[in-house]
């Protein structure tokens, strides 16, 4: 019997389904995964990041502009997409209250309830967010984070939020790896080796030297143009002469043709222990779903065995 797999990549604004794990979305897509990408909010008090873009009637439609931009992107990568709902926090400066009726001040339990009803009417079998620190600390990102989290281990239980439809537990919970300091490493020091400017020096120099530990590499170099064609789409939060659209593709191909992540909740079996020299045993989020491996000694990422999900 085949299987019909669904993945779910949970994301705070419009734009970021495109920056982070879209050649991946992509990628499944195209082999007739269902992909749905849900967006907690509307990017409503997102600045206007492209120059090209900051003109008269912009700013003022900005919340139809960057769903009108979501609608397009979404096309491009072949995936459906979600508004949760929720309205955006912002990024206050140091000091600064969040806005009454944010996002990142909704009730946790409330948020995760709206989570979990689309879990149990999607079904997907896998999931994708931010780790803990979102990414990087916007409070969106990092109440991303948590109402995912939340949702994913309430959605199975038929206890929790039975307002929501029936249960449904998804199988592998996974965090965003990309953007990390060895990918930025990795490019400035093969565009230097080639005698390009990198133009990466000062990100490098901001990053931590710590960060997830990557379980799971999957091969996606080939939908890399759909990727940006997606960013591109999100004209107001996207120069396209400036920052990730500048590096040299080529480059980025030969060195560093994956997007990354980190399993971190599993109810199937899986091996995710990285060999001596680094190499992950996970090439496809759906390792484990697809064909379910024999019962073996249980790892760090794995929970309880339970029955899959096979709708």
């Amino acid at each position: 019997m085949r299987l019909n797999l669904r993945l779910m990549s949970v994301h705070a604004h419009p734009d970021d389904e495109s920056s982070k794990g879209a050649a991946t979305l992509a990628k499944y897509a195209a082999e007739g995964v269902e992909v749905l990408v849900v967006t907690c909010t509307g990017g409503e008090r997102g600045d206007v990041l492209n120059p090209a873009m900051d003109r008269p009637g912009v700013r003022e439609n900005l919340a139809a502009i960057r769903r009108d931009e979501m609608a397009e992107a979404r096309r491009i990568l072949g995936v459906r997409q979600h508004f949760l709902g929720f309205v955006d926090s912002g990024l206050p400066g140091p000091g600064e209250p969040l806005p009454e009726g944010c996002f990142a001040l909704a009730p946790l339990e409330e948020a995760a309830g709206r989570l979990v009803g689309l879990i149990r009417s999607f079904r997907p079998h896998v999931v994708v967010t931010y780790d803990e620190t979102g990414g990087y600390p916007h409070p969106d990102h990092i109440r991303t984070h948590q109402v995912t989290v939340a949702a994913f281990d309430a959605a199975g239980e038929a206890g929790r939020h039975p307002e929501a439809g029936a249960p449904w537990r998804p199988l592998k919970l996974y965090y965003q790896g990309g953007l990390s300091r060895p990918w930025f490493q990795a490019l400035h020091d093969a565009m230097t080796a080639r005698g390009m400017d990198s133009g990466m020096r000062e990100v490098l120099a901001e990053l931590p030297e710590t960060g997830l530990e990557i379980t799971t590499r999957v091969p996606c170099a080939e939908y890399f143009a759909t990727r940006d064609r997606a960013l591109l789409a999100h004209a107001t939060q996207i120069d396209p002469n400036a920052g990730f659209m500048v590096h040299d593709r080529d480059v980025e191909r030969e060195v560093w043709p994956t997007e990354d992540y980190q399993l971190v909740r599993s109810h199937v079996d899986v091996d995710v222990d990285v060999d001596v020299d680094g190499a992950t045993p996970e090439d496809d989020l759906f390792a484990g779903v697809r064909r379910p491996r024999r019962p073996q000694r249980p790892t760090a990422a794995a929970g309880a065995a339970a029955s899959p999900g096979c709708g």
